[in-house]
């Protein structure tokens, strides 16, 4: 993991060196083969919510400014979104590279709390139906997408500020070049800082990949990967593999005849996407505006709900795996 670490922060400073945490070196201890360490140069950071057009600026670079080494999906070495590893052999085929990684998650969710009947057969249908709508497209009928350096877990709790430079900062990243939208898969929740806002701006700003009119249905596709992993890594967050597991059903309601229903957008009839804003049950988050001396806080009323990844207060500059 330290190697995994070092491999996706030099990857992104390449491109954005003023806006990461920027990797020094990796290693093993030379007693204990068993445990590994990672060096970062400092950085004074902390916990706000970056101005928009800042953060989206950044955003923007990386994924437009990056060339994948080999023309595909993927990444140099296996990275990890928390424990479960990223399955980042190379393949020319965005919907093979997710429906994999989306199999790879279910499995290790199950490992966690056990088999899931209902869960894998529904990912299944998902990835036949679903999946095969909204991400065969991107790359069918003369349509195509780059493969752009992703950070791969780009949630607020991975975002903080530079006292010193004033810049954003990202850092804990799992990094594969893919399509640039799922960089966006933790962003929109109410659970997070960064909203629906900070959606409707990217495309606005940066632009959707063609179908656009699929945009938004694609953004709360892939949301369901970061509900399963969430629940898979924080067992306090268990009750995001049913909330993944409604976020499916409506998916294939939606389109039940899955690549085969696919028109063209230019002559289908218009049809409203899924409505992106999801609360979670039992959870209210006041998100402060984004120039707020904090990223989310709760009133006395509300009721204590941990959340899934607690934000960084500084980035150490040695950390330390077994």
């Amino acid at each position: 993991m330290a190697r995994a670490e070092f491999e996706s922060q030099e990857a992104l400073a390449a491109i954005i060196p003023d806006n990461v945490v920027v990797p020094m070196a990796w290693g093993y201890f030379q007693d204990d083969k068993s445990k590994s360490f990672y060096l970062t140069r400092f950085r004074n950071l902390r916990a706000r919510v970056p101005p928009l057009s800042q953060f989206l600026a950044i955003v923007k670079k990386l994924h437009q400014m990056s060339t994948s080494p080999t023309g595909k999906f993927g990444f140099h070495c296996t990275t990890y979104w928390g424990p479960p590893p990223i399955i980042n052999e190379w393949t020319d085929n965005w919907e093979e590279f997710w429906s994999r990684q989306l199999r790879s998650d279910v499995a290790y969710a199950q490992n966690i709390y056990g088999e899931d009947e209902e869960l894998a057969s529904l990912t299944e249908e998902f990835i036949q139906k679903a999946v095969a709508r909204l991400l065969r497209p991107l790359q069918s009928g003369g349509r195509t997408i780059k493969p752009s350096l992703c950070h791969g877990d780009l949630w607020d709790g991975n975002v903080q500020i530079d006292v010193d430079t004033r810049q954003t900062i990202l850092f804990d990243s799992c990094a594969f070049y893919g399509h640039a939208e799922v960089d966006l898969q933790g962003i929109g929740e109410p659970r997070y800082a960064l909203q629906m806002d900070v959606v409707d701006l990217y495309k606005k700003e940066i632009g959707a990949s063609d179908p656009q009119d699929d945009f938004y249905d694609r953004h709360y596709l892939y949301g369901v990967r970061n509900d399963i992993v969430v629940a898979a890594i924080c067992p306090e967050w268990e009750k995001l593999l049913d909330t993944a597991k409604e976020k499916m059903r409506k998916l294939i309601q939606k389109f039940p005849d899955g690549f085969e229903g696919f028109e063209d957008p230019d002559v289908k009839a218009e049809e409203p996407p899924i409505e992106p804003h999801h609360s979670i049950a039992g959870e209210t988050l006041a998100v402060l505006d984004i120039d707020g001396e904090s990223r989310v806080h709760r009133s006395e009323e509300e009721i204590d709900v941990t959340s899934p990844e607690a934000p960084r207060e500084e980035i150490l500059q040695v950390g330390v795996s077994a």
